[in-house]
């Protein structure tokens, strides 16, 4: 395979997942697409049981997603920004390994495919077609790459082995709550099986 057909791939890579997980981080910082912003952001990341303030862990979470996926896709300090997208994405699979592995149950398929993908591209690089490129590698070291993936993973570790996961509803509860929300909407059929 030729360099430039390479160049080419790594730039369609950082392109796509870069994009992608932008979109993400504008979710979680600005409420774009459908996200809920800062503040609803904070409240599901507190619901998760993670450590720290949750409007700070959104802004955090939400600017390694958005500034990381933006560099990656500019190929600008792609080191950094692919280390901190894999540290990001690590966290979110471990909220979605409860689920399995398939993003159609809500697994870790997605978040565990673009840590990979911000793995990757820390340490290949951004090849040709990138603003690295065009600026010498001054932001994209090799030194830089290793540092951040060290810390994104330090960081990771922290944030999951830190994570106090609610403690699970037993189904009785559920169920007792769930007939009750029917009787209070006025659903008849729900207040016959009471009585």
């Amino acid at each position: 395979m030729t360099s430039k057909r390479k160049d080419v791939g790594l730039l369609l890579v950082r392109l796509g997942v870069g994009s992608a997980v932008a979109a993400h981080g504008a979710q979680k910082l600005f409420g774009w697409f459908g996200g809920y912003g800062p503040g609803g952001t904070g409240q599901f990341m507190d619901s998760l049981g993670f450590p720290g303030e949750a409007r700070r862990n959104a802004i955090l979470a939400g600017a390694a997603e958005f500034g990381g996926g933006a560099l990656l896709a500019l190929g600008l300090a792609t080191g950094s920004a692919g280390a901190a997208v894999t540290g990001n994405m690590i966290v979110a699979s471990s909220t979605h390994a409860p689920n399995g592995f398939f993003n159609t149950s809500g697994g870790y398929e997605l978040p565990a495919t673009f840590a990979l993908v911000g793995t990757a591209l820390a340490i290949s690089g951004p090849g040709r077609f990138s603003l690295d490129q065009a600026t010498g590698h001054r932001l994209n070291r090799s030194w830089m790459a290793a540092l951040g993936l060290g810390s994104a993973l330090a960081s990771a570790a922290y944030m999951i082995s830190n994570r106090q996961p609610p403690e699970p509803v037993p189904d009785e509860v559920s169920a007792a709550e769930s007939t009750a929300d029917q009787s209070a909407a006025g659903d008849p059929l729900a207040q016959q099986r009471q009585s």
